[in-house]
C-alpha cells in the first residue's frame, strides 16, 4: 500500500517518529542507526500481526514505478512480504543522498544501496533473535517476516525490532545477500503500489493539495524571456468575482537558474477566477533584447555555424583531412532538430506556506533538494528551513527538476501571509518552458572501396543547457557533446569533432534523453545513408561498423533485428528502418516498420525495441518504459517543434504543440529485454533517441525521400 501522508507532514523529524506499533523504518541513505528509528516504544506490545515495514521512497514517482521498485529490492533482501510493506514518500532530506529523479539514475544509483540496507537490517534482526535464544547467529535465518531457529523456534520481525536496534552495526563483510534463485520480487513482474489509487482517481498529485485559507495564483509572465512590464491595467481583472488582488513580482534575469521568472500574479479564491483574472489583465510589455529572436533566421545561423570550421572538441584521432583526400568516396549531410517542450500532462504547480519560521511546500518535483535550495535562496532562508513534501507527478520528463514554480509560490505566500497555490496553465507551461535545445549537425565521411568510413568529421552547434546557469556560455559542454556525438558507437581510424557557437534566447533545459535526441538522430541517419550508398543491408552494415559481435550494442541490435520482421518482403509504400544507440548505461536498438500512402499519410505499423540494461530489476517496468519511449519518440518525430517570432513562443497548447494520439501510435509494439550480466543501466531515457532515425529510414525505404530535419509534419511524404 502507498501513503500520501507527506501531504500533512510538517516536521522534518518524521524519519525518527513515523511509526507506532512493532514496525521499523528503512530508507536509502540513512545510517544503520537510523534504520530502526521508527521502532516502537519499549512497552508496546510486539505481535506479528501488528508488524509493518515502512520504507521511505526517496525518489519521485512520475509514472516510472520507481517508488515501488526500489523499496521492493529492499524488501526482497530483508525477507519481508509485500503485505507487510508500507511505502511512504520521503520529504526532501540531504541524509537520503541525491533525490534528483533524473538521468535514469535511480536503479543504477540505489540498487546496491537498497540491497545493503535490507541485508543489514536482516542481519541485525538475526543477531537480536540469536541473543534472545542464546544461540549462535549462524543457527538462525529469516523467512517471510520472521527469524527462524534450526530447532523450529520463530520470532516475528515486529517482536525483534527494539532489540535489533541495539545491535552493533555489522561490517559489510559480515553481510550476506540473497541469490537470484531466492529472489521473490527482483527480476519479477509486480504491479505498482499506487495502481489502485490511479485507477479509481484517488492518487494525490500536486494540483490536489488543499490547505485551509489557501489562495490561488496565476502569473502573467512576459511573453519574451527577460522582458518587463511598462504598465498594466488591472481593473477588468479585479472586477471578476473571486479575484482579490494583483501582486507585482520582481522580474528574474540572467542567470535564470531555477529562479522565479516574475511578473504579475493574479490572486483569487479559486483556480478558475485566477485564470480568468490573469486573462483579463491589460499589460504593456517591454520585451527586452530577446525580442530579436526568430527561429527561422536562428536556424540559418546554426546551419552556417556547422558548415565552417569550429572549435575542436576533444583530440583529433589520426589525420582526418588526409584520410578524406585518400578516400574512395566522400559524403556529407546536414541535420536539424528544433526546440522541444516537455509538456507533461500535469503542468507545473506548487503550494507554499511561508511563515517567520520557514517555508513548507507541497510540489510535484523531481528534485526536492533543489526546491529547498532555490526557495531558501529566494526567501533568504537556509535550505534546512524549507520543507519540501513530494506529491505524485503527472509526468516530468526533466521539467519538474527545475523548481522555479516553487519559488513563485513561496514568494507569494510570504507576501500574502497565507498558503498559496501557484498554477501554470498549459499555455504557461509550453510558452515558458526550459526548452530542449535546437541543434544543427554537419557530418562528413570518407569511405573505402567497401563503403566503410575511414574518416569522420562531425560538427554540432546548439544553445547549451549551461546558458541557464552561466550567461556567457555560448557553446555546448563536454557532457552534451558526449551524448551520442563524440562517443561514436563504432571505431573510425581518423575522426575529428568540432563545435560552433550559439547564443541562447530562451531558457534551455534537459528533456528526456537530453542531447542524445539530436545527436543520435544525426549519427544514426548518416550511418543509414552510408549503408544505402554502399548498397548494403543497413543491419549488416551497422554490425560490420561496430565490429565486435560481443559488443553490447551489437548484441542488442542483433536481438532487435532477429525479433523483428527484418528480411521479409514488404509491399509498395512500405518500409523498415533500424537505429541503435547507447546512453545512460544501456544499449537500445529499434526497428520501425511503416506504411506511407501515395498521398503522404504515415502509419507506423510495428516497432520492435530491444534493450540491454543489465539486470532487469522489474521487467514489467522496463517494458512499460520502452513502450512509453516509443510513443514519446513518435511525438517528437512527427510533431515536436517550438518556434519563436520576435522572441515570443508561437505554440501554446496541444493544438499547436501536438503530441502523439491514439491514431499516431504504432499498431504493434514489441519489447525485447536482453538477458545480460552487464552493469545496471537506465531505462527511462535511452529508448527515445533511436525512434526518430529508425522511422525516417523506414520512410526512405517506403518513398525514397530522405528526411534530415524534424518534425515530419513539415515534410511532404507523398510519392508516386
Amino acid at each position: 500500500m502507498s501513503d500520501q501522508s507527506t501531504l500533512q507532514s510538517t516536521r522534518r523529524t518524521f524519519l525518527q517518529g513515523l511509526l507506532a506499533g512493532g514496525g521499523l523504518v528503512l530508507a536509502a541513505g540513512l545510517s544503520t542507526e537510523d534504520i530502526f528509528a521508527g521502532r516502537a516504544m519499549q512497552d508496546a506490545p510486539f505481535e506479528l500481526d501488528l508488524y509493518m515495514l515502512t520504507i521511505l521512497a526517496s525518489r519521485s514517482e512520475m509514472g516510472t514505478g520507481i517508488r515501488t521498485v526500489l523499496p521492493l529490492v529492499l524488501a526482497d533482501e530483508l525477507d519481508a512480504t509485500l503485505d507487510k510493506v508500507h511505502i511512504v514518500q520521503a520529504i526532501g532530506d540531504p541524509r537520503l543522498g541525491s533525490q534528483n529523479t533524473d538521468g535514469s539514475k535511480s536503479i543504477r544509483g540505489f540498487y546496491k544501496r537498497m540491497r545493503r540496507i535490507g541485508a543489514t537490517a536482516r542481519r541485525m534482526l538475526e543477531m537480536a533473535a540469536a541473543e534472545t535464544w542464546s544461540v549462535p547467529v549462524e543457527e538462525v535465518s529469516t523467512k517471510r517476516n520472521a527469524v527462524h531457529h534450526t530447532d523450529g523456534r520463530t520470532l516475528g520481525f515486529g517482536e525483534l525490532v527494539a532489540k535489533a536496534a541495539e545491535q552493533k552495526k555489522p561490517k559489510r563483510r559480515e553481510l550476506s545477500y540473497k541469490s537470484p534463485e531466492e529472489w521473490r520480487y527482483v527480476g519479477k513482474d509486480h504491479q505498482v503500489v499506487d495502481l489502485h489509487d490511479f485507477t479509481v482517481g484517488q492518487a494525490k498529485f500536486g494540483l490536489d493539495v488543499k490547505l485551509d485559507g489557501m489562495k490561488y495564483a496565476v502569473i502573467a509572465h512576459c511573453p519574451v524571456l527577460g522582458g518587463k512590464w511598462k504598465s498594466y491595467d488591472a481593473k477588468a481583472a479585479l472586477a471578476i468575482p473571486g479575484v482579490e488582488q494583483v501582486v507585482e513580482m520582481a522580474i528574474g534575469g540572467k542567470p535564470f537558474y531555477f529562479n522565479a521568472l516574475g511578473g504579475l500574479a493574479v490572486i483569487a479564491n479559486s483556480t478558475h477566477a485566477a485564470m480568468a483574472g490573469r486573462n483579463a489583465l491589460v499589460v504593456d510589455w517591454e520585451p527586452g533584447p530577446n525580442a530579436t529572436y526568430n527561429s527561422d533566421t536562428y536556424r540559418e545561423d546554426l546551419n552556417a555555424a556547422v558548415n565552417q570550421p569550429g572549435q575542436i572538441i576533444g583530440e583529433e584521432v589520426g589525420d582526418v583531412d588526409q584520410a578524406m583526400k585518400d578516400a574512395a568516396k566522400t559524403f556529407k549531410a546536414d541535420y536539424y532538430l528544433p526546440h522541444l517542450a516537455h509538456a507533461p500532462m500535469e503542468p507545473p504547480c506548487a503550494v507554499a506556506h511561508t511563515t517567520e519560521d520557514g517555508c513548507e511546500l507541497w510540489a510535484p518535483t523531481q528534485n526536492p533538494q533543489a526546491v529547498m535550495e532555490t526557495v531558501g535562496g529566494a526567501l533568504g532562508l537556509t535550505p534546512e528551513q524549507v520543507t519540501c513534501n513530494v506529491t505524485l507527478l503527472g509526468g516530468g520528463f526533466g521539467r519538474k527538476s527545475k523548481p522555479d514554480y516553487c519559488a513563485e509560490a513561496a514568494l507569494l505566500s510570504r507576501e500574502l501571509k497565507a498558503p498559496v497555490q501557484v498554477i501554470w496553465t498549459r499555455e504557461d507551461d509550453i510558452k515558458h518552458d526550459y526548452f530542449h535545445s535546437v541543434a544543427s549537425m554537419h557530418l562528413e565521411a570518407g569511405v573505402d572501396a567497401s563503403g566503410k568510413p575511414q574518416a569522420w568529421l562531425g560538427r554540432t552547434a546548439f544553445p547549451t543547457i549551461m546558458s541557464t546557469f552561466n550567461p556567457s556560455a555560448n557553446q555546448g559542454s563536454g557532457m552534451e557533446w558526449g551524448m551520442g556525438f563524440t562517443n561514436l558507437p563504432f571505431p573510425v581510424a581518423n575522426k575529428r569533432f568540432e563545435a560552433g557557437k550559439a547564443e541562447a534566447h530562451v531558457r534551455i533545459g534537459w528533456l528526456r534523453s537530453v542531447a542524445h535526441v539530436y545527436h543520435v538522430f544525426a549519427v544514426s541517419s548518416f550511418v543509414n545513408e552510408l549503408a544505402e550508398a554502399a548498397g548494403a543491408d543497413p543491419a549488416q552494415y551497422l554490425q560490420d561498423l561496430i565490429g565486435d559481435p560481443e559488443d553490447r550494442l551489437a548484441r542488442t541490435t542483433a536481438l532487435c533485428v532477429s525479433k523483428s520482421t527484418w528480411g521479409e518482403k514488404l509491399g509498395s509504400g512500405r518500409g523498415r528502418g533500424l537505429a541503435s544507440s547507447e546512453g545512460f548505461g544501456s544499449a537500445v536498438a529499434v526497428v520501425a516498420e511503416v506504411t506511407v500512402s501515395k498521398a503522404g499519410r504515415l502509419t507506423i505499423d510495428r516497432v520492435d525495441i530491444a534493450i540491454d540494461c543489465g539486470l532487469a530489476v522489474s521487467p514489467d517496468r522496463v517494458r512499460a518504459q520502452m513502450e512509453g519511449s516509443v510513443i514519446f519518440g513518435v511525438s517528437l518525430a512527427k510533431y515536436g517543434e517550438i518556434t519563436a517570432k520576435d522572441g515570443v513562443i508561437e505554440q501554446g497548447n496541444f493544438d499547436t504543440y501536438q503530441v502523439a494520439r491514439m491514431s499516431d501510435t504504432p499498431t504493434e509494439i514489441h519489447v525485447h529485454i536482453a538477458p545480460s550480466d552487464g552493469p545496471l543501466g537506465g531505462v527511462g531515457e535511452p529508448g527515445v533517441p533511436p525512434m526518430a532515425p529508425a522511422i525516417c529510414e523506414a520512410i526512405f525505404q517506403a518513398t525514397g525521400k530522405r528526411i534530415r530535419s524534424l518534425p515530419l509534419k513539415n515534410h511532404d511524404l507523398s510519392w508516386s
